[in-house]
């Protein structure tokens, strides 16, 4: 297309700048920056290019942190960042399957090897999977890109990242059917967290869609708390075609508050943390156990309350890689 509507005497370069924003953090993330990236030709045409693309960030950005490659490199080099993240995540959510059929406690696995500087800290923190617009992107973007290369075994091995991704949702609900009597026909259902993570508002991809579908399948009647999640969105997340989900049903059997948490579980059979709202952690859970249905039941699906606690009020808790003892004392 460049080639065909080139002009005479007019000459450009394309580069390769891709982004390394995250949301909730975007303008911090562009202004102290891990790093810069910038691909180009390596002719002497493009390493100009370069050069003045490189000039624009050095008026806020350190010149050691702007890397420079070539365009295969550039673009190669985001899609592995985000499949690299994906793949911890998808790892680490693994590793949680077996801690809770063994006694392990995941959170105790994730700190130890943590402490490896070969390994660090960052992205070991288990839950019911990612989401967002990106990780799941580009990591089909890789798979495309290795099959096209007939690369099956690669493009294998990356596809098996999503999937982990996807087992890791549906075990969890698997473990909220088997806890609530192996039915959840007219059980209500309260999701803490529709967006894919805190301090967002977006749902792409997020985990709880899954959680939802699921959950919708089996019966159950479902309130949705999110402090920043429209109802709009919520319902055109839900009626993806793809999640089979008859539109009125929806509408019907899925209702969304933002700050009534009362309102939210009463008469609830079940708390189910799907986002790690910071605000989830203040709430009266003695309050709100007393306005559930008993046994009243917590799933924590971001390990970000206290189930010790919990536990002492009276609720049956559950949690992504633990193994509770709920026999009688």
């Amino acid at each position: 297309m460049l080639k065909s509507n080139h002009h005479p005497n007019v000459e450009f370069q394309v580069l390769s700048n891709p982004e390394f924003l995250a949301e909730g953090t975007a303008i911090n993330d562009l202004l102290k920056p891990d790093r810069i990236l910038i691909g180009g030709d390596n002719d002497d045409k493009g390493k100009w290019a370069i050069e003045q693309l490189s000039s624009v960030y050095e008026n806020w950005v350190d010149k050691s942190l702007i890397i420079t490659t070539n365009t295969w490199s550039s673009e190669l080099s985001k899609l592995t960042a985000n499949a690299m993240l994906a793949q911890r995540i998808s790892s680490i959510n693994s590793i949680s399957a077996i801690c809770e059929a063994s006694g392990a406690d995941i959170q105790e696995v994730s700190k130890a090897i943590g402490f490896d500087t070969r390994i660090g800290s960052k992205f070991l923190q288990a839950s019911i999977g990612f989401g967002g617009s990106c990780f799941q992107k580009d990591i089909n973007n890789l798979i495309y890109l290795c099959e096209n290369l007939n690369l099956k075994e690669v493009a294998d091995y990356w596809h098996q990242v999503l999937v982990i991704n996807d087992y890791q949702k549906k075990r969890f609900v698997d473990k909220i059917v088997r806890c609530l009597f192996n039915t959840l026909n007219n059980k209500k259902i309260t999701l803490f967290g529709f967006a894919f993570k805190k301090n967002t508002g977006d749902t792409r991809e997020s985990a709880s869609i899954n959680i939802c579908k699921y959950l919708l399948d089996e019966g159950a009647s479902i309130t949705v708390l999110d402090p920043k999640v429209e109802y709009e969105q919520m319902i055109f997340e839900l009626s993806n075609p793809q999640l089979n989900l008859p539109i009125e049903m929806v509408k019907r059997k899925v209702q969304l508050y933002s700050t009534d948490v009362i309102e939210a579980c009463k008469g609830s059979h079940a708390i189910v943390i799907c986002t790690e709202w910071d605000i989830f952690k203040t709430y009266d859970y003695k309050e709100i156990f007393e306005i559930m249905q008993k046994p009243a039941h917590v799933f924590d699906g971001r390990l970000i309350l206290d189930h010790q606690h919990l536990t002492s009020i009276g609720y049956h808790v559950e949690a992504v890689g633990k193994k509770f003892d709920h026999t009688l004392k």
